[in-house]
């Protein structure tokens, strides 16, 4: 009997999961499975999770400098979003377009480096980061690759991968018949879920690459950040396949392999360091 209603929860999620022929991404044209199909409905939950999300962080920055530089970064990096989707046009022949209002906010927080965007468009990064960075090119980076997590929509991905795994352990839990081996297989589906995390922080680098260039900075600055977090992370952190990121040091090769990719005549000269 346990087999029975184990293999009815494990059916009836790859079915919900994978039966469903997902939904189409107007920024990028593809296709992805996602749990909130409706670009405003995925506004409307970012709008309503950010003042928990500010509050966390001790509020707004009173930086009034420091917010101005960071909407205008962000501005930059959307008029970038904007070539990017126009080139694509012309190459494909589909029509794209954002649907996003995007908003950046940097937040009061001295402590915690870190930056982090929430499905819909908005996007975070703490006055700790933000007074580490060196140069412009540094923020357009951190931002571009922000706006790549809400571009390829990996929040709204990640819930949907949720009920998948939780859905599925609990169907493999019913196998041992107790609460053992129902957390057993719970932490399972977390690791495979930070693999899935560490997939879509190496995307977003790529598109903080892209867009940065687009903006007029130089995509290498990307490398210069991925040396603030490493300085960041006392004792190199966790290892990495129990964390939802690379280590910095592996994001570094990433990155210098896109650019390579992306430019393989070499970064275009003139763009801001």
């Amino acid at each position: 009997m346990r087999l029975l209603i184990a293999a009815g929860f494990i059916l009836f999620a790859l079915v919900s999961y994978y039966g469903n022929p997902g939904d189409v991404n107007q920024i990028t044209g593809q296709r992805e499975r996602v749990a909130i199909a409706d670009e405003e409905q995925e506004m409307a939950l970012g709008q309503q999770a950010a003042p928990e999300m500010v509050q966390m962080h001790g509020g707004a920055s009173r930086s009034a400098d420091g917010q101005a530089l960071v909407n205008k970064v962000g501005a930059e990096l959307l008029t970038g979003l904007d070539r990017w989707m126009a080139e694509k046009e012309a190459e494909t022949g589909v029509e794209l377009h954002n649907p996003y209002k995007f908003k950046f906010t940097l937040l009061a927080d001295p402590q915690t480096v870190n930056a982090f965007a929430l499905p819909g468009g908005q996007v975070f990064i703490t006055e700790a980061l933000f007074s580490r960075l060196e140069t412009v090119g540094q923020l357009a980076g951190v931002l571009g690759h922000e706006i790549g997590h809400v571009v390829e929509r990996h929040g709204n991905e990640r819930m949907a991968k949720n009920t998948l795994f939780s859905t599925i352990a609990m169907g493999a839990g019913q196998i041992g018949g107790d609460a053992q081996s129902v957390q057993m297989a719970q932490a399972v589906a977390n690791v495979i879920q930070m693999k899935y995390g560490r997939d879509d922080e190496l995307e977003s680098d790529k598109w903080g690459v892209l867009l940065t260039e687009k903006a007029g900075y130089d995509p290498r600055a990307m490398i210069g950040v991925m040396k603030v977090l490493d300085e960041a992370s006392p004792g190199g952190g966790p290892p990495e396949m129990m964390s939802t990121h690379p280590k910095p040091a592996n994001r570094v090769a990433y990155i210098q392999q896109v650019i390579e990719e992306v430019f393989p005549e070499g970064v275009r000269p003139g763009l801001e360091p």
